[in-house]
Formats: structure tokens, C-alpha cells, sequence
């Protein structure tokens, strides 16, 4: 399974131009509504200085890096849950993702039109939000009617279930997001196939420039993101996007004459591997160094499957090394020795930065 991360927002507020920097690819661009119709998918290595530290220790031929897929979804407008500007299709598109990166426009250019004339980020939010709701509750409305046509005195799941799911009809009604509804772990799972829009968790991108206005814009969704305990990562999208076309050299002088610290992408990639939650842990070997992604909370069988179906079905036991030590020791004999090294069954749960080699029979 990949882990996808759609990227949305109003037309002509830099989807496509952000999906270009992340995958360094050729998303089309034009200043009109609508110009991504089908959905542009890029996977997007995620860079981790992990890597290159196990690859130097064990001179590997080969680095691999974990990888998120990025998918840039046709902007939505007021209207998009009952069908306005092809919405339904875009809707279901982001309940494909399992999170949400939402493009704000907070700068003024009169060469780029605005699909309502005016560049107001808190309108442009809620647009987006409302639109949100109203298609988790035409889903959430739907789903009750079919269980209470089916259920059965005796039936707890589907009593539970209902009632879950009532209790989110009525946040809905109140043009309330579920995440705000603070369900439990257990609620969420039960409902979880219904994919709901609003419980998915999002960042907010601000497309930004240096003006006053852009940042006056920016502490406005700051406030917005506050409250849904949503994180916020500002991008100047077009500058982002040349850097990235320069080679190295100038991409470095460039940031240096300009006080530019680090690239915006990175922070959004790597944003969307926390709200994925996922964790990496490595496999290190003189052919390759690889980083794999797995969520967090993941068992040593769940992870052997990561790697290759053979390693699950004939799991034995896995041996774990953290980075730390490696790092530290540099050397697995020198690990065992100290007692470093440990030997767990199929119920362990991964850490983050575990080496691991699996041992199996099939």
C-alpha cells in the first residue's frame, strides 16, 4: 500500500506549480480554472541524513529513501459537493488520500486571476472546508439510513456504529469538521470506511511572496490552523520552483545572497510524513542502504511484509540494531558484544530508526 497525500485548494493557488517542486516533474501550469482535470500522481523521496551516515559506515553501493506519493487533485469551488466544476470527481479523489495538503493563495498578482476575483485566504478556507463537510455529510447520511434498514436488536457493532455515526451528523449539521469531534481511536477505526474528508489530517500551505499583505494573510491561517491543530508551512511557490531548476552551485549562492535557510519542500515532505504517522526503519547491507516507511505502531511481521510477502510467511525472529548504536559503535560484532543487540518475535513493535534483519524459512 503507498501513502498518498493529496494536494487541494481553489483553482489558480499554486497546486500545480507546488506538485512540480516536490516531484521536480511537469504538471501542467496555465493561469485558467480547472487545468488539472485527471489527477497528477508524483512520488517524492523523502530525504533523511540517517541514510547517508549507515551508507558511509557500511561503504554501500546504493541508497534508497523512503517515499511518499504526492497527488495533485483539480481545484474545488463553492458548489464541488453537488457537482459544480466536475466536484464529485475531485471529492472522491482526495477520499482516496489518506492526508490533505491545502494550497492557500495569500499574494496579489494581477496577471494570475483569482477564481473570485478577490485574494481572501480565510474565505478561500472556509469554501474549501464547507465543501468538506457537506460531502462527508451527504456520505455520513447515507451510511445511517443503509444501517438502520439492516439493523438487528442484538447487533452491537451496527448499534455502535449508528450511534458513532450519529453523533457525527450532528457535528456535520453545525459545519463543524470531524476532527474537531475529538473521537477515540476505537470510533475512528469503526468508521474508517467511510473514509470521511474532514477527518483527515491536513496541512496548510500558504502561498506566499515578501509583501506585508502576504504575511497579514499568513497569520490569519495561523489562527485558522490553530484551532484544528493543524500545522502551517509558508512557500513562495514560484521562487521554489527556479531554485529547484538551478544546479547546485547557484541553487547555493542564490539562497546565500538572499538569506533563504532551506528549502520550503523539504518541510512539506516532511510534514506529510508525520500526518501519514509514519516512521522509518532501515535495512543496511554492503549492496544498499534503504529506508522503509511503515505507520507508526507497526509489528515486526507487519514490517517483514514491507520488505517481501516470503519474509512474513516464513518469519522466524528479528534481529535489531538502533541507529544510535550503530552510529556510535560502527561495528555489529562490537554490538553484540555489549549487549546492544537484540533478537525479538513477531509482536515487536518497530521503532523509529531500527535497523532490522529478518530471519526466515519458507
Amino acid at each position: 500500500m503507498g501513502f498518498k497525500c493529496g494536494i487541494i485548494g481553489l483553482p489558480n493557488v499554486g497546486k500545480s506549480t507546488l506538485f512540480n517542486i516536490l516531484t521536480k516533474g511537469n504538471s501542467a501550469v496555465a493561469n485558467f480554472p480547472f487545468c488539472t482535470i485527471k489527477p497528477n500522481v508524483g512520488t517524492v523521496p523523502v530525504f533523511d541524513e540517517r541514510l547517508n551516515n549507515l551508507a558511509e559506515i557500511v561503504v554501500s553501493k546504493k541508497i534508497i529513501n523512503a517515499s511518499i506519493e504526492f497527488i495533485d487533485i483539480a481545484g474545488l469551488v463553492k458548489g464541488a459537493s453537488k457537482g459544480e466544476g466536475l466536484g464529485n470527481q475531485f471529492l472522491n479523489n482526495i477520499r482516496e488520500t489518506n492526508a490533505i495538503a491545502h494550497v492557500i493563495r495569500c499574494f496579489k498578482d494581477n496577471n494570475i486571476t483569482h477564481v473570485y476575483d478577490k485574494v481572501q485566504p480565510k474565505r478561500d478556507i472556509d469554501i474549501i472546508n464547507t465543501e468538506l463537510i457537506l460531502s462527508d455529510f451527504d456520505v455520513c447520511e447515507s451510511a445511517l439510513l443503509k444501517l438502520k434498514k439492516k439493523i438487528v436488536s442484538k447487533n452491537q457493532e451496527i448499534k455502535k456504529k449508528i450511534e458513532i455515526l450519529e453523533k457525527c451528523l450532528k457535528h456535520l449539521t453545525q459545519c463543524l469538521m470531524l476532527k474537531t469531534l475529538n473521537l477515540n481511536l476505537d470510533e475512528q477505526i469503526k468508521i474508517s470506511d467511510l473514509r470521511f474528508l474532514t477527518l483527515k489530517p491536513t496541512m496548510y500551505i500558504a502561498n506566499i511572496n515578501e509583501t506585508k499583505e502576504s504575511l497579514f494573510f499568513l497569520n490569519q491561517i495561523y489562527d485558522i490552523a490553530e484551532k484544528e491543530h493543524s500545522p502551517v508551512i509558508p512557500i513562495s511557490a514560484n521562487l521554489e520552483l527556479d531554485l529547484i531548476k538551478m544546479n547546485e552551485i547557484e541553487q547555493k549562492s542564490f539562497m546565500n545572497i538572499f538569506n533563504i535557510k532551506s528549502l520550503a519542500l523539504n518541510n512539506i515532505i516532511k510534514e506529510g510524513y508525520n500526518l501519514l504517522n509514519l516512521i522509518t526503519f532501515f535495512t543496511v547491507g554492503i549492496k544498499e542502504v534503504r529506508a522503509w516507511p511503515i505507520l507508526n505502531g507497526s509489528t515486526s511481521i507487519q514490517a517483514a511484509h514491507k520488505i517481501h510477502s516470503d519474509f512474513s510467511k516464513g518469519f522466524i525472529r528479528v534481529q535489531i540494531i538502533k541507529y544510535n548504536d550503530f552510529i556510535k559503535y560502527r561495528n555489529e560484532l562490537k554490538i553484540k558484544e555489549i549487549g546492544k543487540f537484540r533478537i525479538e518475535g513477531k509482536n515487536y513493535h518497530i521503532k523509529d530508526g531500527d535497523i532490522v534483519n529478518f530471519l526466515f524459512n519458507v
